[in-house]
């Protein structure tokens, strides 16, 4: 079965579907957790868990589209694409949102979100 994170943030919601990795399942160990997300390139959302996920054996490369969510590898940072962009080899795909990602798209500035399983 799949996990599904919900992501709360200023009166919204959305839910994340999890694939199932090792850098995926070391994030829901380490919830519920608040992260500060910020702005990246017109493309993402990212923020900085507390420390940087496992990528043991997790599967690298993605060319991320609307709704994904992954971890940038090098940096440690998890990462919400609200827009498309190029491959990248460095990216490990942790899952896909279902649901908010509108809402995740049009917050300005610093921000925070509680993530936390949802049941």
């Amino acid at each position: 079965m799949l996990t599904k994170v919900r992501l709360k943030f200023e009166g919204h919601e959305a839910v994340v579907e999890l694939n199932d990795n090792p850098a995926s399942r070391d994030l829901v160990s380490m919830l519920p957790l608040t992260l500060k997300f910020s702005d990246y390139n017109n493309v993402e959302k990212i923020a900085y868990p507390p420390r940087k996920l496992s990528t043991d054996r997790a599967p690298f490369g993605l060319k991320p589209s609307v709704g994904d969510l992954a971890l940038y590898a090098p940096w440690g940072n998890l990462v919400v694409y609200y827009r498309s962009f190029k491959s990248s080899g460095d990216l490990v795909h942790l899952g896909r949102f279902i649901s908010g990602i509108e809402q995740l798209a049009a917050m300005e500035g610093e921000f925070s979100a509680r993530l936390e399983v949802s049941e």
